[in-house]
């Protein structure tokens, strides 16, 4: 079977949160589609180990933040590489509340839409939500939606390990096809730093210097 026809499928990607002003909290996701359209109902899709997975179940509600092309790296580092458990990844950002009292993120989107739980589906590791569409506004007219493809082959980005289309790396690599230059792994969410694909020393680079793709410091790479 060759995995690489999985990213040949279209996903976009977002911030899905849930809670209230008191207990809130956001995931990346690549797994949100719409399901009906009278009425209109989308499905999202949520590892039953995320944090925000228990707060959709306790509130009934959640919002979809659609990011752009453009979307910082600290915010797929905030959203996709954290735990909710650990950290508040709403302190420091643009948040609004809906109207029915759930967060929505404003930072790095073009739209946003939110959603009444009327379903959940047990799908082995993850719940489908299915949500009924309650309010959508946008909010750039400018940018364009970026593409999980995008996130992969341009921004050098790889799946989060709950996200529905994780596939977990070889555990070890043959011979013949490592090569003589040294590689950096950010411990946050896997890129790999090549000196010679880069063009730069890992040992050169300046101390502030932040992982490209999760917004990770230079301390937390790895040899690899």
């Amino acid at each position: 079977m060759n995995q690489e026809a999985l990213y040949k499928i279209t996903y976009g990607l977002y911030i899905v949160c849930s809670g209230d002003k008191k207990q809130g909290n956001g995931f990346i996701s690549n797994t949100f589609f719409q399901v009906t359209a009278s009425p209109a109902q989308f499905a999202a899709c949520c590892n039953k180990d995320n944090y925000t997975a228990e707060l959709i179940e306790k509130y009934g509600h959640f919002s979809v933040s659609v990011l752009h092309q453009n979307t910082a790296a600290e915010t797929f580092g905030r959203f996709g590489y954290k735990s909710g458990r650990d950290i508040d990844k709403l302190d420091g950002m643009d948040v609004k509340y809906g109207i029915t009292g759930t967060p929505i993120i404003l930072n790095d989107s073009l739209a946003y839409l939110e959603f009444k739980v009327v379903q959940k589906l047990d799908v082995g590791t993850h719940w489908l939500f299915i949500g009924e569409l309650l309010d959508a506004q946008i909010l750039d007219e400018v940018n364009f939606p970026i593409t999980y493809a995008y996130y992969r082959e341009i921004k050098k980005g790889l799946a989060p390990k709950n996200a529905p289309t994780y596939i977990a790396k070889p555990e070890s690599e043959p011979e013949n096809v490592k090569e003589e230059h040294n590689q950096y792994e950010c411990s946050d969410c896997g890129y790999i730093y090549d000196d010679k694909e880069d063009g730069v020393r890992f040992s050169d680079l300046p101390d502030d210097w932040r992982c490209p793709v999760c917004g990770a410091p230079i301390g937390d790479f790895i040899p690899f």
